[in-house]
């Protein structure tokens, strides 16, 4: 029977140590989860051993590219959250960052809120609508020491969506499932006409399982130039090449 016990010594690969509260927050992030998940569509994980590995830990492994993240008050803007992941989870573990989470459905930050109150997480900003919109505003393009996203779009088109948001010298963390060999081949002139460089290609499987997941780390060398993001909607139609 997998239980809190097992994520705990799970984290230990990745040099976490959970308190009592940040526990029964986990734990209450779960409930809240499920709950939610019954009147609207957060995700199609609802055991708790899936949701602990394949969600909260999966979320955690951005330290794997990102160690800062483990001490320093750094500034984390979480593209397409979802149900919040990975924002909400490095949120726990991490209580000192600051933390914004960007989605463009209202209902889903609307449950986010409710987290973030219910587990007294402090303040966290949420944006609703689009980053390609958000990255045009002064106050918060390049702004941000890391951006985070998790299964949201192919490499080439994310990029445009997360590098003109981070700081010159700050990082993007791209999460994906296992072999993007291709996707991470058919983006690098997207990457580098946004200004960044592939620092990094992770891979490896999530605990005692066979999961293969990808951490791709992206590094900010310079401004992205003024012409991009382009306009809402067509870094997916027409990504570029």
């Amino acid at each position: 029977m997998y239980g809190m016990d097992q994520f705990e010594n799970e984290l230990k690969e990745l040099r976490i140590v959970l308190s009592d509260v940040q526990k029964q927050q986990f734990e209450e992030y779960y409930k809240l989860l499920v709950e939610w998940n019954e009147v609207m569509n957060l995700t199609a994980i609802t055991d708790y051993k899936d949701v602990m590995k394949k969600h909260f830990f999966d979320s955690l492994t951005v330290v794997r590219a990102y160690p800062e993240i483990l001490t320093e008050v750094v500034s984390v803007i979480d593209i397409g959250t979802g149900a919040g992941f990975p924002g909400i989870p490095l949120k726990i573990a991490f209580p000192q960052i600051r933390l914004t989470l960007l989605d463009s459905l209202q209902k889903r930050l609307k449950f986010l809120q409710e987290v973030s109150d219910k587990l007294e997480l402090g303040e966290i900003q949420m944006l609703h609508g689009r980053a390609e919109d958000y990255a045009k505003q002064p106050e918060f393009r390049e702004h941000f020491d890391l951006c985070v996203s998790r299964a949201v779009a192919n490499l080439s088109t994310l990029s445009e969506y997360l590098i003109p948001l981070v700081k010159v010298g700050g990082k993007c963390i791209c999460m994906k499932a296992a072999n993007a060999t291709e996707e991470i081949d058919q983006a690098k002139k997207a990457i580098s006409i946004l200004c960044g460089a592939i620092s990094k290609v992770d891979e490896f499987c999530l605990p005692q399982s066979d999961i293969g997941r990808t951490i791709i780390e992206i590094k900010k060398e310079k401004q992205t130039p003024n012409k991009y993001p382009r306009k809402a909607g067509l870094p997916s139609k027409e990504p570029i090449k």
